[in-house]
Formats: C-alpha cells, structure tokens, sequence
C-alpha cells in the first residue's frame, strides 16, 4: 500500500497517541516537574512504541523512511550542540543597550551557522557575564530567547529543526535564504528595534534610581576578548558543508566532526562552558516518541489535506505558529507541510505552494518564540540564566512578554508579507 492509500485507510484516531504526547511534553513539566524529570523517557515511549509496533508490522517502508529522518535531525543537532559547546568566548564586555543589540544581532547571524541550540548556548554565558553588573536584565535575556533562539534561524536549514526537516523533505538548502531574507530582515530587525527601546529605558531607570554603578577605581580589571577552542568554528563549517552530502555520508562526517571536537578540545573549556550532554540526550528521548507516534498525523494530512479549509498563506503561518508555540515546531512543521502536499494545485518546491512554504517556514520558525515550549533552547536557556541568579517570568508570564511584544510584530508581518 502506497503512502496516499495508507493516509486515506488510517482513521482519525490514530493520531491521539501524537495528541497525546504533544500535550504530556506541554502540561507535565508544569503540572508535575518531579514526575517528568524522573519518566519523560517512559512517557515518550508509552505514546511512541505502540505507533511504531504498528507500522513495523503494517508498513515497514514508513517506519524507516521515518527512522531515517529521525537519525539525520538529531545528528544535526547532536553535533552543533557538541561542538559550540567547545568555544568559549573569554572577555569583559559591559552590557550597555548597544553591546546588547550587538550579541542579538550577532546571534541572529550565527543561528544560521550554528543552528539556534548552539548560537544560544555559544553567546548566553558571555552575555550574562556583560549584564551582571546589572540589577533589571531579565527582558535582555527574554529577547535574547525571541532573536537568538528561534527568529534568527530563518535563513538556512542548519538554522532551525524544522527547516532541517524540510531539507530533507525536499527543500533545496539555499530556497530559504533567497525566499526568507526579507522576512527575517524585518522581523529581526523590529524585534532587536524594540529591545533596543526597553533596555535603553531600563537603564535609564537603574541609573536613576541606584546611580551609574562603581566609580572606575572599584570596577574590576578588565580581561581582554578572546576565544579558547575557536578551531572548532572549523568543524562546524565541516558540519555545514556534510549538509550537501547524500545520506549516509552526510551523518558520518557531522558525527566524525564531533567526535573531533570532544576529543581533541580540552576539557577545562567545557566545563567553563557548563557543557553537559543532558538537553541533547532529553531532546533525543522524547523526539523518538515524537517522530513515531506523528507517522499517522502526516499520512493523514498529506492524503486528506484538500479537504481542509486554509486557502491562504496566512493561514499557513498562523496555523503552523499557534501549533508552534504550545507544542513544538518542528512537529508542527510537519503537520502543515505535509497539509500544504495534500492540497493540490501549484507545486513549485517538494510538492508545496512556493508562498504557503514561505508561510510555513516563518510560521514555525518565528512563533517558537511565543512559549518556552515552543523550540527547545528556550528552555535551555531559562535554566542557564536561572543558575545564574537571574529571575525569569513564569510560563504564563513569559507567554505575556512574549504576547505583548511578537504578536503586533507577526500581526504587521502578515499585513506586508503574506
């Protein structure tokens, strides 16, 4: 049975075991954090497995197209991550509002080199350092989550898991910096515009009210900027350029290039870093439960997408953006590229609308900022800078933030893109 035979046999129902884990991964971590840090990998499992028994016996050319696409995201992943974690960026910097638009600016740029997990974990520390001499920084990092992690990774598939996935769905890799660019420019640039605005205000406020800090005498000594392990931007270019390599060759050589970097970078920079392979081994257990037990959802849609009412581009983006932000986007990425297929009608790039991809592309990418939940460094991110001492908003506060400041972004984006 083909795959548009199978989406068309499968009933609804088959979709609640993705339903079911997408809302575990967003309910659990709030409702029960005990019971999650300990079961997250059984709780994966319990929705994945019997999704995956099922296709092995049923159809087995679906499981492993699907555990082939599973191998490829996390190796990506997997590597980045490894290998940023191997750079570390040594310096006194202060965290004025323009050195602070200066790490976005620059992060929104790495993010599509290193990939949003590891621009954020690259620049998080070095910029906590900048502000720590500051008493209201919560917004800075909050923004730093909005650019950083997640709208700056427009541009390329290295950039963001989803994007990823596209690629290997059929996306040309260069089809998003030649179609995005304007998107990203904009967003990137209102976003950084408004940050801008908020911490030349907040600072104005700390000098206000607690004066401009320690007379130069009492200031420590400054170290002067440098970068221990910067030969490993070098594999991360090798990582980069594997991206154009055909499956297997293309996981060898990102995992070769990290399996160099942790052999060859001493592990005194690592532990500066707070390196440790904990997010990457939660992100790798419940993405297996994820690409399983999704398997129906995207036959489904793909086979049944016609029937489905979104005939713009804008319901593509908020579509594909609401789904985002309280699940995940790379899921949510899939489900709506592979509604897009199943719709019919023009098919310029794999089988998708050129404008209903673009659509889906920043949908997914730009409103994983709306939640914690919403990409997976966001939440990497709040726990470095809550070791750190900084307090940040709850989720529901950090939904606000978020809501108050990206939303009229998106709203105009809307209005002029799509």
């Amino acid at each position: 049975m083909n795959s548009h035979a199978l989406g068309l046999s499968l009933p609804l129902w088959s979709v609640l075991p993705f339903a079911g884990l997408l809302l575990a991964i967003a309910l659990l971590p709030l409702l029960a954090p005990w019971f999650w840090a300990r079961h997250y990998g059984k709780v994966s499992a319990a929705f994945g497995l019997p999704v995956a028994a099922w296709f092995l016996f049923n159809a087995p050319r679906e499981l492993l197209r699907t555990g082939m696409e599973y191998i490829s995201f996390l190796v990506l992943l997997a590597s980045l991550y490894t290998i940023s974690g191997g750079i570390f960026l040594r310096g006194t910097i202060r965290g004025t509002p323009g050195v602070n638009c200066a790490f976005l600016g620059a992060g929104a740029l790495l993010a599509n080199l290193l990939g949003t997990t590891g621009a954020s974990m690259l620049l998080i520390r070095p910029l906590l350092r900048a502000n720590a001499h500051r008493k209201k920084t919560a917004h800075v990092y909050i923004f730093f989550i909005f650019v950083v992690a997640n709208i700056g990774g427009a541009l390329t598939p290295i950039g963001d898991p989803p994007l990823f996935l596209g690629y290997l769905k059929g996306v040309p890799f260069f089809w998003t910096v030649t179609n995005l660019w304007g998107c990203w420019l904009a967003v990137t640039g209102a976003v950084i515009g408004i940050f801008y605005a908020l911490d030349l205000l907040a600072r104005r406020s700390e000098e206000g009210s607690e004066g401009p800090g320690p007379p130069p005498a009492e200031t420590p000594e400054r170290a002067r900027f440098s970068v221990e392990g910067g030969w490993n931007f070098l594999l991360l270019a090798a990582v980069l350029a594997a991206a154009f390599l055909p499956p297997p060759v293309r996981e060898t050589a990102m995992v070769a290039a990290a399996i160099v970097s942790v052999w060859k970078t001493p592990a005194r920079i690592r532990e500066e870093n707070g390196f440790a392979y904990g997010p990457i081994e939660e992100v790798a257990v419940l993405f297996a439960g994820i690409f399983a037990a999704m398997i129906p959802a995207l036959l489904i849609l793909k086979a049944r997408g016609g029937e489905i009412v979104a005939t713009q581009p804008w319901h593509f983006f908020w579509g594909t953006g609401l789904l985002s932000s309280f699940l995940d986007n790379a899921p949510a990425y899939l489900a709506f590229f592979s509604l897009a297929q199943g719709m019919g009608g023009p098919s310029e790039v794999a089988g998708v609308s050129a404008p209903f991809l673009r659509a889906i592309s920043t949908g997914a990418v730009f409103m994983g900022a709306c939640t914690y939940i919403g990409n997976a460094p966001n939440f990497m991110v709040r726990g470095i800078v809550e070791s750190a001492g900084v307090r940040m908003p709850s989720f529901l506060g950090y939904m606000a933030c978020s809501a108050a400041v990206l939303l009229p972004v998106f709203a105009l984006f809307t209005w002029i893109f799509l």
